[in-house]
């Protein structure tokens, strides 16, 4: 299979969270893998997590997008110009 990442990923076991919106609570997640460019988090569900959404992980918050689903896991891409402010 070829590697389309531009940026390789580090297996890590890191606790995260999904932010929506201010105004709703986060959802946690666990961070599978994370580069500069992305992360793979997994949820026990993720029903209702939109196509673009702000993933914290140690404190620091990454706007992205969906890239790809699983049954639990969500790949994800880094994306400061993606507008999450309306994003529930």
């Amino acid at each position: 299979m070829e590697e389309r990442r531009k940026a390789p990923r580090m297996r890590v076991l890191k606790t995260g969270k999904i932010v929506l919106s201010e105004k709703t609570p986060g959802i946690p997640c666990t961070v599978r893998n994370l580069s500069s460019g992305g992360a793979c988090v997994q949820t026990d569900n993720h029903y209702g997590i939109p196509e673009s959404f702000v993933l914290v992980v140690d404190g620091v918050s990454h706007p992205c997008r969906v890239i790809w689903r699983s049954t639990l896991k969500i790949g994800v891409a880094f994306d400061p110009t993606t507008d999450t402010r309306h994003a529930a």
